[in-house]
């Protein structure tokens, strides 16, 4: 690590939410969008599913991991997070966490979207009752 990379930083997308995570040398604190990932999902999500990359790799308490997210609920900008610390891991070893990441599924964004609303229908499948007569 040279003196000018410092940070580590990476990408995650899930849904709508869009996460910007920054890595850097520390004891494993997770700060979202400047308050603790407790503050910020309460017990919404499963706190453990968002530092799992760090698990995985066995870099757990090595990095402390600044996240500025939006757009999305909680469960999108969850995934978006973990997606953005699995990238920024990578980046700081790309090939020794390379192989356990994608294993675990941490490097492949989800392409799961909402489907729109289609005109004749009520939601984007969900159509108007049909009356014979």
């Amino acid at each position: 690590m040279t003196a000018t990379s410092a940070f580590y930083y990476g990408t995650g997308r899930r849904k709508t939410s869009v996460a910007r995570v920054r890595l850097m040398t520390g004891e494993g604190q997770v700060v979202v969008n400047g308050r603790s990932l407790e503050e910020h999902f309460g017990n919404a999500v499963n706190l453990a599913d968002i530092i799992m990359p760090f698990r995985v790799t066995g870099t757990e308490g090595r990095y402390n991991a600044m996240v500025k997210v939006e757009g999305g609920g909680y469960q999108g900008q969850a995934g978006a997070i973990r997606h953005g610390i699995a990238r920024a891991i990578l980046q700081s070893d790309p090939d020794g966490s390379r192989a356990q990441l994608r294993q675990a599924g941490f490097l492949t964004r989800d392409p799961r979207m909402k489907e729109r609303k289609k005109y004749g229908l009520k939601r984007a499948r969900k159509a108007p009752q049909y009356t014979k007569r």
